[in-house]
């Protein structure tokens, strides 16, 4: 079946599957039981009549919230045939988050996991067992056959995707069912699947990046997802790996990184024969066999996306021929609009511009640390391209330029072989490790209202985010009385407080959110005329003490 993103939805993927892939395995937990594509299609049809007989109608909101399991998929392809709008949460959130979230986002529904369900105790909305999914009443059957759901047309919204914990102000990303098509017939660029195909998932399928290359590709191609029912740390990964022996896994640079540095480059460095720069490169390509045979020998693609790939990490996957591809893009955008396929990267860069995606490099000006390269703002327009943010007209029309292209706020440049190269932000937005968005505003306002706190800034450093914290004067010296403490222990008592304000500030923060480190900045910040901060000054003069 050839998907058009004029003509199709979300909805038409499992009635299509089950036509193409029958019996073949759509979905499944690791050493659990599997789902086909034609049970795929049955039971997302009885998620669609079951909400429609709680009241669910077009357009309305259901909410998922659980780690990623074959029910995740059936919640999604049931509400999308039930033509509602899905609002996909990550399970980092926290009850306050949550409870902004759903209210904003106006969702009476939640599929929620039995980890999840306390989170939304007193919320006042009606939380049904994900788990129990795939046993829906066949009764159902009936009620799905006598509805005429009304089904979503392709410029119908099918999500709204909220990329961050809040303080009052949700930031919910619209994305229409053209917007996911659209993005997954594009990368059909870098990678194509098939029935033989089998994947692993390892990253939540509330992240765009993992919903649409992991979850709606595959289920358009007849290929077969597995995921694990526990996080992707070694001792749970790699089993898995050797289990499943997967074609394709979709990462964050997170895991490979820790797998290069935990586990290769100490073996490596180990040898004394790899001292030796004519065996170096010998003993690196042994590695990277060895390490190929870890993941389960099978493996033809390996996409990275989310945050950009440490150097050292992409100078050894390039040395053992990694069958790596690189992706870049934004929730915005759902998600990809550049990447390179695999045996095409090349160092540092995100790639070309996917099929339809029109990208352009705009207010060019020297890069801070080469003045001879010019970068600009990434700006991009295109099938793929959502309408918007829910209920914020003011944001909406920021993000977009009088001409109609999305800011992504990402700095970078186009090579004279069309391939994008992302230097930076232009806005404030960091990119957590696991490619989360992270708005360093929100964790601000939190140590903000710490009674010891001044003023505060956040950024993110090599390990983490940093926060530069200028403490109240009454705050130090309070502190060093209650404890009597003279001039000379000042130091030790700062560090103690410091230390309180990080604990107590992360306790509020979803986790992928939390402060690493708590820094003491004795001085006021420097502001601009209008009171804001110049936060270009201060991560420099952090990171060079």
């Amino acid at each position: 079946m050839v998907y058009d993103y004029d003509l199709h939805t979300i909805a038409d993927i499992a009635p299509i599957g089950a036509a193409e892939f029958g019996d073949r395995p759509a979905l499944g937990l690791v050493g659990g039981e599997r789902v086909d594509y034609r049970e795929l299609e049955l039971q997302s049809r009885r998620v669609a009549a079951d909400l429609y007989r709680r009241g669910v109608r077009k357009g309305d909101r259901v909410a998922i919230l659980s780690e990623s399991r074959p029910e995740w998929g059936i919640a999604s392809l049931g509400i999308a045939r039930a033509a509602a709008v899905s609002v996909p949460l990550l399970v980092d959130f926290t009850p306050t988050q949550l409870r902004e979230i759903l209210g904003h986002s106006g969702a009476a529904v939640v599929y929620a996991s039995p980890k999840q369900r306390p989170k939304l105790e007193g919320i006042g909305v009606a939380a049904l067992p994900i788990e129990e999914l795939s046993d829906l009443a066949t009764e159902l059957d009936r009620d799905a056959a006598e509805l005429e759901l009304p089904g979503p047309a392709p410029d119908d919204l099918a999500a709204i995707v909220y990329t961050s914990g809040t303080t009052g102000s949700p930031k919910g990303v619209m994305l229409t069912h053209r917007n996911y098509i659209a993005d997954a017939l594009a990368c059909s660029a870098i990678i194509v699947l098939n029935p033989r195909d089998v994947l692993l998932s390892i990253l939540p399928l509330a992240h765009a990046y993992e919903y649409t290359i992991g979850f709606l590709i595959p289920m358009m191609s007849g290929a077969f997802v597995q995921y694990l029912d526990r996080p992707p740390s070694a001792s749970a990964l790699m089993p898995a790996l050797a289990s499943v022996r997967p074609t394709i896994v979709l990462s964050v640079p997170l895991v490979i990184e820790k797998t290069y540095r935990q586990a290769v480059k100490p073996a490596l460095e180990k040898m004394r024969a790899y001292r030796n720069p004519l065996l170096r490169p010998i003993l690196t390509r042994l590695a990277g066999a060895k390490l190929y045979r870890s993941f389960g020998g099978r493996l033809r693609f390996f996409g990275v996306g989310g945050a950009p790939l440490d150097p050292e990490v992409e100078t050894f996957l390039r040395a053992v021929r990694w069958p790596y591809a690189i992706g870049y893009g934004l929730t915005e955008t759902a998600p990809i609009i550049a990447a390179s396929a695999v045996g095409r990267t090349a160092p540092r860069a995100a790639g070309p511009a996917l099929p339809g995606a029109d990208i352009r490099v705009a207010d060019e000006r020297p890069a801070d640390d080469d003045p001879s390269l010019l970068v600009g703002e990434l700006q991009v327009r295109g099938p793929m391209v959502g309408p918007g943010y829910y209920l914020d007209p003011e944001r909406t029309a920021e993000s977009r330029t009088p001409d109609g292209y999305f800011r992504t706020g990402d700095l970078g440049y186009r090579d004279e072989r069309g391939r994008f190269f992302v230097r930076g932000r232009s806005k404030n937005m960091i990119l957590g490790a696991s490619g989360e968005n992270i708005y360093p505003e929100e964790i601000e306002a939190e140590l903000n209202r710490s009674p010891h706190v001044e003023e505060a800034l956040v950024y993110g450093g090599a390990d983490g985010l940093v926060a530069l914290v200028h403490l109240r004067p009454e705050a130090v010296a309070e502190a060093l009385a209650k404890v009597k403490a003279g001039v000379d222990q000042a130091e030790r008592v700062v560090g103690e407080l410091l230390e309180s304000i990080k604990r107590e500030t992360n306790q509020r923060l979803a986790a992928f959110c939390r402060i690493r480190k708590v820094e003491h900045h004795p001085d006021s910040f420097q502001k601009t005329p209008t009171q804001k901060i110049k936060r270009f000054l201060y991560p420099e003069r952090a990171a060079s003490r």
